[in-house]
């Protein structure tokens, strides 16, 4: 383990239960600053996630010249610059460890007609970012990268045109990068999706009072269009629920209620997957969606006796972030369960799938990795152990989550960034009953 980056111990077993509050959806919050920024008139974002990863979408608006006030952790008022009132950035913008943020600001940076260079951290500077570029690029940008890579150089800009695109996999990030530069474009835009992602920036462009059509698999969008700040309500990040909703599956004797959490269908996945592994969930709606239109509800969850199952292709995009914690729940149920068409965890913050096999080995658990998933055979517990997490956020809180069916601790390497997207999990996983504790 590399000095400053952490960890914890994790103690084996116990219980967990109670009613949880986790912290607002990060997705949402990218999308909520970037949206505000070019509009005409304020935004006041509520619920905004204080992580990291925001945090350094907050800081790069910020030196494009808009005003972000944070009147509270979780409120922020952006004062909207309107659609060409971004200015140029004195040095490059470095977006930390968020691969969302990166992605998209090359898709709001890709028109201006100023030049951009976008970094990140060790992590973000290995990801790929052609699947942006590409298309971008077919539009008039003029964007440059290291083999695929950051840093990534984005030229002033002399007018992008609209086009038609099909997208080769299902991803939100390069719909909402399209969508964001399409702002700009001369023309109509028309993204064809393979199957449904993420829709967060399809409702927050409407609510912004952007009109998109869509037909089946095709969004259709005029460029041109003026934004209009507006009131955002962030709810509660579904893909941090899971890894309590996992728990409660594990070991909730008492009822696990988490409050308030994003239910967006192109979102909870995870929800079908355990419910079809015979999960004890409840879900009640709340009424009053925010200005977005992002569904939201109560949650609660009990111990379940989890079976394995085959995961249909078609559920993955929809439960994607949350694999790492879904492969924990395959590890405790009944029988085998197999994932395939998983091959996007091989370019998250790590490479997931072989993150997630190297720690399923350490514990014990029967497993086979594969190019674009995992087959994994279930078993009632399993051994203790220590963990590298690869410094992947949702590898070391999925391996925390179990513990709860362990023999014996787990000690979790590398654990840092975990403050990017769950600004608190430990004081969270605590007050549900997971011993977690910091390694010393």
């Amino acid at each position: 383990m590399s000095g400053g980056r952490g960890g914890w111990r994790v103690g084996a077993g116990g219980t967990v239960g109670g009613t949880l509050t986790v912290p607002g959806d990060k997705s949402i919050s990218h999308r909520a600053l970037m949206l505000g920024a070019i509009a005409e008139g304020d935004t006041h974002i509520s619920g905004f996630l204080d992580g990291e990863d925001c945090l350094a979408t907050a800081r790069a608006l910020a030196a494009l010249g808009v005003t972000v006030e944070r009147p509270a952790p979780t409120e922020v008022r952006v004062r909207g610059v309107g659609p060409e009132g971004l200015t140029a950035a004195a040095a490059a913008l470095d977006m930390g460890n968020a691969g969302t943020a990166m992605r998209l600001m090359m898709g709001l940076l890709a028109p201006q007609r100023f030049d951009s260079i976008l970094v990140g951290d060790e992590s973000l500077m290995r990801r790929p970012m052609l699947r942006v570029a590409e298309p971008l690029g077919l539009m008039g940008a003029r964007i440059q990268t290291t083999d695929g890579r950051p840093p990534v150089r984005i030229a002033a800009a002399a007018g992008l045109r609209a086009i038609r695109y099909e997208l080769p996999v299902a991803s939100a990030q390069v719909k909402s990068a399209l969508l964001l530069a399409g702002l700009a474009a001369a023309g109509r835009m028309h993204i064809v999706e393979p199957a449904p992602a993420r829709d967060h920036t399809e409702r927050m462009l409407r609510a912004f009072g952007v009109e998109l059509l869509q037909d089946g698999r095709t969004i259709a969008m005029e460029g041109g269009q003026v934004l209009r700040g507006t009131p955002v309500r962030v709810p509660a990040d579904f893909s941090s629920a899971a890894f309590f909703l996992v728990a409660g599956c594990m070991a909730a004797d008492a009822p696990l209620v988490l409050s308030g959490i994003g239910v967006n269908p192109t979102r909870t996945g995870l929800l079908t997957l355990l419910q079809r592994m015979g999960a004890d969930i409840r879900i009640q709606a709340r009424g009053g969606e925010g200005a977005q239109g992002e569904p939201a509800a109560d949650i609660e969850v009990r111990r379940s006796e989890l079976r394995g199952i085959t995961v249909p292709e078609s559920l993955v995009p929809l439960a994607i972030d949350e694999l790492p914690v879904f492969f924990i729940a395959a590890a405790c149920a009944r029988g085998e369960t197999l994932v395939r068409g998983a091959q996007e965890l091989r370019v998250k913050e790590s490479d997931r799938l072989a993150a997630m096999a190297a720690g399923l080995a350490a514990l014990g658990v029967e497993h086979q990795l594969l190019p674009d998933g995992m087959w994994i055979r279930g078993a009632d517990t399993f051994g203790g152990g220590r963990i590298d997490s690869c410094g992947d956020h949702r590898v070391a809180m999925a391996f925390a989550v179990a513990a709860l069916r362990a023999r014996a601790p787990l000690a979790i390497d590398d654990v840092a960034n975990v403050a990017t997207s769950f600004p608190g999990f430990v004081d969270s996983a605590r007050a549900v009953g997971i011993r977690v504790e910091p390694l010393t």
